[in-house]
C-alpha cells in the first residue's frame, strides 16, 4: 500500500510541477494523471465542466479509478453525486478489481459506505473477489463492520485466494473487528488456498488474545505451546502516518489557492516521510528479528497446605516492566503469592504486554497460562 501512495504522490508532484512552470490544466478533457489530481482535491467546478465538455462519466483515472471511486476514496458524497446523475456505474471496478464500495470502506469513509449502498452499490460480490467486508475488517473500521454485517455482508466471502474477513482482522490485530465477525457467524475453520486459516494468521502476526478467542481457552492452550517460528514470518501492513495526511491536505489546499511552489514543497515533503518510514520500518524488523526470547528466570511452584497433591509448577519468564516486584528464582521468593500465578493472572500479564507492543514476551505469558490451564484439568 506504501508503494501505492508513493505512486500517487509522485503523480501529484508531477502535476503541481508541471502547473508551476506555467502549464494550465487542459481547457477540454484531460489525460488520466490530472484528472486523478483535480478530482482527489475535491474540484467539483473543473469536474462538471469536463463532463459538460464530454467526458464519459466512467473515465478512469490512473490510480484509483473512476470520478465516483475518487469520490468514495476521499469520502466526498457530493463529488459521488456529480458523477452517479451523469451517468457512472456505482458498481463499476478500476483495473485492479475495486469498487467505490471498496474504496469508502478501505479508508473509514461510513457516510459514504451508507451513500453508496442506498444508491444501488453491491455488498456482496459473486465468487471469489475482495469484498467491502474484506477491506473495512482489514483496516480495522468496527463501525463499517458493523454497518456491512447489518447489511448482509458475507462474513466468509472468499478473497481470490479464498481468505475471509476473519483472517484479515487476525493478521493485522482488530480484535473488535474479529470479535463482531465471529458473532455473525465467521467460520474460523475455512482455509485459503495455502491451507491457512484465521488462528494461523493470528498466531503468526502474534496477536494471540484474537487467536485465543477465535480458537477458544482449550485450543489455545495448544496452540500456544508450538514454537513462535513455526508459525512463520509475521507481515503487518504499515499505516500511513498523521503527518503524511497532514502535508498532503496542506498540499491540496496550497494547490486550490493557486500557491504551485509551496504545494510542490509539501508534497515532496509528505514523498520523503514516507520513503524515511518504510526504511525505518525494514530496520525495524531487522532488529526484531535479531532480539532473543525473553530469559527463564525461574521455577514457579504453587501448592495448598490442606492439599499438597494439588501442585504446580511453571517456567517464569523475564517481564521487568509488569513483574519487577516478583524475585527471579522460586529459592529466593518462597513467599510469592500464589493468586499472581494463576491462570487469569498470567492471561492479565499477557494482555499488558501486549497492548504495550511487547509481543514476544506476551506470547510467553499466555503460553505461561496454557500451561497452567492444561495442568487444571
Amino acid at each position: 500500500m506504501n508503494k501505492w501512495i508513493i505512486s500517487l504522490i509522485c503523480c501529484w508532484v508531477a502535476l503541481v510541477a508541471a502547473s508551476a512552470s506555467g502549464q494550465s490544466l487542459p481547457d477540454r478533457l484531460p489525460d488520466r494523471v490530472t484528472f486523478s489530481v483535480v478530482i482527489e482535491r475535491g474540484d467539483i467546478a473543473q469536474a462538471t465542466r469536463w463532463l459538460d465538455a464530454g467526458l464519459p462519466p466512467d473515465f478512469a483515472g490512473n490510480l484509483i479509478g473512476s470520478g465516483l471511486m475518487i469520490g468514495a476514496w476521499e469520502g466526498s458524497i457530493p463529488m459521488m453525486a456529480l458523477f452517479l446523475s451523469r451517468g457512472a456505474d456505482v458498481n463499476a471496478q478500476n483495473a485492479h478489481g475495486e469498487t467505490a464500495l471498496l474504496h469508502a470502506s478501505w479508508k473509514g469513509h461510513l457516510a459514504a459506505v451508507q451513500w453508496l449502498i442506498a444508491h444501488g452499490a453491491a455488498v456482496n460480490r459473486q465468487g471469489k473477489a475482495w469484498s467491502a467486508l474484506h477491506y473495512a475488517a482489514f483496516a480495522g473500521h468496527a463501525d463499517i463492520v458493523d454497518f456491512l454485517l447489518k447489511q448482509h455482508a458475507d462474513s466468509n466471502a472468499p478473497s481470490p485466494n479464498g481468505s475471509t474477513p476473519l483472517m484479515m482482522a487476525a493478521r493485522e490485530g482488530k480484535g473488535k473487528v474479529a470479535t463482531a465477525l465471529l458473532a455473525a457467524g465467521a467460520q474460523s475453520s475455512i482455509t485459503n488456498d495455502n491451507g491457512e486459516n484465521a488462528v494461523q494468521w493470528a498466531m503468526r502476526n502474534n496477536n494471540v488474545y484474537i487467536a485465543r478467542e477465535i480458537a477458544g481457552s482449550k485450543q489455545f492452550a495448544v496452540l500456544a505451546e508450538r514454537p513462535i517460528a513455526s508459525w512463520g514470518k509475521a507481515q503487518r501492513s504499515q499505516a500511513i502516518s498523521v503527518k503524511v495526511d497532514t502535508l498532503l491536505a496542506q498540499a491540496n489546499k496550497m494547490a486550490v489557492a493557486g500557491q504551485k511552489e509551496a504545494s510542490l514543497k509539501l508534497y515532496r515533503e509528505a514523498l520523503s516521510v514516507l520513503r524515511n518510514a518504510n526504511d525505518g520500518q525494514k530496520n525495524a524488523v531487522q532488529a526484531t528479528a535479531k532480539k532473543s526470547l525473553p530469559a527463564i528466570t525461574g521455577l514457579v511452584i504453587s501448592a495448598q497446605r490442606k492439599n499438597q497433591a494439588n501442585q504446580t509448577t511453571a517456567v517464569q519468564y523475564a517481564t521487568p516492566a509488569i513483574t519487577s516486584n516478583i524475585k527471579s528464582s522460586a529459592e529466593s521468593a518462597p513467599a510469592t503469592n500464589a493468586a499472581d500465578n494463576s491462570v487469569e493472572g498470567w492471561l492479565q500479564r499477557a494482555r499488558t504486554l501486549e497492548a504495550a507492543g511487547r509481543r514476544q514476551e506476551a506470547i510467553q505469558a499466555y503460553r505461561q497460562a496454557a500451561t497452567l490451564l492444561r495442568q487444571a484439568q
